[in-house]
């Protein structure tokens, strides 16, 4: 049964939030899905367009009719993950209830946009997924909630983000609805321990056929630059 009383505004990217998305429509009043695909067949407009939610594509926060079209939903809530882009201020303020971002990585360890790559490459056995409030630093607010996961392995970049994802899924409604009624507590993230991440480039997955990295560090380039942006070389 949805929690009618409610109303939420969804911000995201990448076919590994469509659960997220489900979760949002199936629990609560799900006014619009905000990505940064703008094409008909990427994973998120289409799966809004099957299932008739209100779809908005921005390529930037510049965009004034965005901004307008957040304020004019007069929504409670924003909820974000896998989004590309950093909300402005001017989004924060449009939600009384906030924004909560749900984030693949035990926070504080692992801030930025490749938290689930760094932790393969690292050589990591475990990470997690975080929810937390948003406030204007990156990936800095407190915690509403947070579990541990297991990496596999085996286990690539791809597979673990949609785990982890899928696991938020299925936590997202019981934290929410805590949440909106204060009934969760939320708590500071120990900001001394933070690490941060780097966007990667394509040159990040080259390797020297010459002098290859030895055999478990390839292991977790080829894990963690699945699909993007892949181990590669050059000969002749």
């Amino acid at each position: 049964m949805k929690n009618s009383k409610l109303k939420i505004i969804f911000f995201g990217s990448s076919k590994h939030v469509i659960p997220i998305i489900e979760a949002l429509n199936k629990n609560f009043d799900l006014f619009l899905v905000a990505t940064t695909e703008n094409v008909p067949t990427d994973p998120v407009v289409n799966f809004c367009r099957q299932d008739s939610i209100n779809c908005f594509s921005v390529s930037s926060l510049a965009d004034d009719s965005f901004i307008r079209q957040i304020r004019s939903q007069k929504a409670d809530l924003g909820v974000i993950a896998d989004f590309g882009i950093i909300l402005a201020s001017e989004v924060l303020e449009a939600f009384p209830k906030g924004i909560i971002n749900i984030h693949p990585s035990l926070l504080p360890k692992y801030r930025g946009p490749t938290p689930v790559q760094t932790a393969i490459l690292n050589g990591d056995t475990k990470t997690g997924m975080t929810i937390i409030k948003i406030d204007d630093e990156v990936d800095h607010g407190s915690i509403l909630y947070q579990e541990e996961a297991d990496i596999k392995p085996d286990e690539t970049a791809e597979a673990l983000l949609s785990r982890l994802f899928e696991k938020a899924s299925n936590l997202l409604s019981k934290t929410i609805s805590e949440y909106s009624k204060d009934t969760l507590n939320l708590t500071d993230q120990i900001h001394k321990n933070a690490t941060f991440t780097k966007l990667f480039t394509k040159k990040d997955g080259f390797i020297d056929i010459s002098n290859p990295p030895d055999k478990n560090k390839l292991d977790r380039m080829i894990r963690a630059y699945f699909p993007w942006p892949g181990v590669w070389s050059k000969f002749e």
